[in-house]
């Protein structure tokens, strides 16, 4: 019986919980979860046959390496600065990992020890990064095929909530790990664009956000996502004159956001003392940055209440993510929405044409979104694929190799997760 060890049981697990479940009883293959918050995994894995929920301290070697050394496949959906303790027990242990996450540098210092070792490392195999990467690919390795030269490619990927459920100024909810939507965009962002590189500072990541328009979808903001660069040689692009991936929000969350982090907002160094301190009291350094265009939006959050923050609370970040947590939540019946683009800027001879591939998913609920489908499911589908020698590679990956996209791919659809072309 071949065993499966899931560490994290948070917002964007449900749905690979679901499918590992399911794919464990067709197999006869066992599923431990193993999350801080029993009462958290327990009511994901809901006692199911072959399926077993634990309690784990991560950061506690002995039984963290005891959970590891027992199974046969191991996935990460822990937070990313925890995923190195997980991945030298792998090591230790000879264990393949799946994770969601960037490749960090971390485990980049593994790389030859992986390869040595004859173990797969699958990192970014979640939704951004991982199905952008893989109907990324499949789609550049098909115009390529058949003669096509790719003069410029953009990417586009947002987690946004569904028009049904978009019942607040912020036209935005908290449907995966809100600490990443604090800090999103602090690592600043570099890309190519008409043959100049261009880099931002995060203070000014959400100024002059760009707009794209998904048919039947809307239209979007968009603000560049970290390091683009980084990818042109994995991607085989290092000659486009344009090479950007991007994040896409609602054009007000940019003009929101744009204040808060201009405001110092979302720092999560600097020390705050709490005590006696009020949520108004806090966001003063907002105050120069508050217009006609933004105010309902702050007021929203609470930014201006004379209620104390929460005492628990050690930085400015913290306040912040209790802030999004409390007044923007995912509610029960509330459907959250995945849109992603790709668009190519081609020639075949003397035609010059344009052409967009688009992803939308809408999820079921609050438990079971659309965020945790797409994030959920190529890990899982992936897993499964490994675990039938289906995938056969090893050493340190992210999946833009057809090894990996091709087969996860073809489930994907099955699960109903396919992408429309449109020609320009």
């Amino acid at each position: 019986m071949k065993k499966i060890l899931l560490f994290g049981a948070g917002k964007s697990a449900t749905c690979l919980i679901d499918y590992l479940i399911m794919e464990s009883g067709l197999h006869d293959w066992e599923l431990t979860v193993a999350d801080g918050n029993l009462s958290l995994a327990q009511s994901k894995t809901r006692q199911a046959a072959r399926t077993r929920a634990v309690s784990v301290d991560v950061q506690q070697d002995e039984a963290r390496k005891k959970l590891v050394d027992s199974a046969d496949m191991v996935i990460s959906l822990l937070p990313p600065s925890l995923h190195h303790l997980v991945a030298r027990d792998c090591i230790e242990f000879g264990k393949h990992l799946l994770n969601a996450s960037y490749v960090d540098d971390q485990t980049r210092k593994l790389e030859n020890t992986i390869r040595e070792k004859g173990l797969l490392f699958l990192c970014e195999m979640g939704l951004d990064p991982g199905l952008d990467h893989m109907s990324a690919m499949q789609l550049i390795h098909r115009v390529r095929a058949r003669g096509a030269v790719i003069h410029s490619f953009r990417s586009h990927t947002g987690g946004l909530v569904a028009p049904e459920s978009d019942d607040n100024p912020w036209h935005y909810k908290i449907s995966w790990n809100p600490r990443n939507v604090v800090t999103a965009g602090k690592a600043g962002a570099v890309y190519r664009e008409e043959g100049v590189v261009k880099k931002k500072k995060y203070h000014e990541i959400f100024e002059d956000c760009g707009q794209v328009t998904v048919n039947g979808s809307g239209s979007f903001a968009w603000y560049p996502n970290r390091d683009s660069l980084g990818y042109l040689s994995l991607y085989g692009m290092e000659d486009v004159v344009t090479f950007i991936r991007t994040t896409l929000r609602h054009p007000d969350f940019c003009a929101g956001w744009k204040a808060i982090v201009a405001a110092g907002l979302t720092d999560d160094q600097q020390p705050l003392q709490t005590a006696g301190l009020s949520f108004r009291q806090w966001s003063l350094p907002l105050l120069p940055f508050v217009n006609d265009n933004n105010r309902t939006q702050l007021s929203y959050l609470g930014l201006f209440d004379d209620q104390p923050v929460p005492a628990s609370a050690s930085n400015a970040a913290d306040i912040l993510q209790f802030l999004l947590e409390t007044k923007l939540p995912m509610h029960p019946h509330d459907k959250d929405m995945i849109v992603m683009l790709h668009e190519l800027g081609l020639s075949e001879g003397a035609r010059h044409y344009r052409l967009a591939s688009s992803l939308v998913v809408k999820g079921e609920d609050h438990l079971h979104t659309a965020m945790a489908r797409t994030v959920g499911l190529p890990l899982g589908i992936a897993a499964k694929l490994v675990l039938e020698n289906k995938i056969k590679l090893t050493g340190l990956h992210i999946p833009i190799l057809p090894e990996i996209y091709e087969p996860v791919m073809r489930e994907l659809e099955k699960e109903g997760i396919s992408f429309r072309e449109e020609l320009a």
